[in-house]
């Protein structure tokens, strides 16, 4: 079910700080900031080569991300992305297997413009998941 991994996303403070210390520091190439209201941040993405790192800022009061950084104010790791070749097909096996999809189950469209969806940390070894089709 599952494909490759497509990004490792990590929640900063200040995106701009952040994609400095990738573009200055490391000499990565990072995308321009993307607002999502839907999932309540805005993200760059930093190419790697095989795969992608995501930096997410909380964008609003009600983000996800705000009360992640409340609890770890640096930032960290936030989640994992893998991408599945039918998110529906997927996130039917996955809940007749007794994993928890967040949300009301049904795909948002995440940043690459494609349907993803959210896996409960507890059911994947404290590791919150995001699926996206490819």
């Amino acid at each position: 079910m599952l494909g490759r991994l497509n990004h490792v996303a990590i929640a900063v403070p200040d995106l701009a700080a952040a994609s400095a210390v990738y573009r200055d520091t490391l000499g990565a190439r990072v995308t321009e900031p993307q607002a999502l209201p839907e999932h309540g941040v805005t993200v760059v993405f930093i190419d790697v080569g095989n795969t992608k790192i995501e930096l997410l800022e909380p964008l609003g009061e009600g983000s996800p991300i705000a009360a992640f950084l409340a609890k770890s104010p640096s930032g960290g790791m936030h989640h994992v992305c893998y991408e599945v070749d039918d998110i529906l097909a997927a996130r039917d096996h996955l809940k007749a297997s007794g994993a928890r999809v967040l949300g009301d189950g049904n795909p948002k469209t995440g940043a690459h413009g494609k349907p993803v969806l959210f896996l409960h940390p507890k059911d994947f070894q404290g590791t919150l998941v995001e699926l996206e089709q490819a």
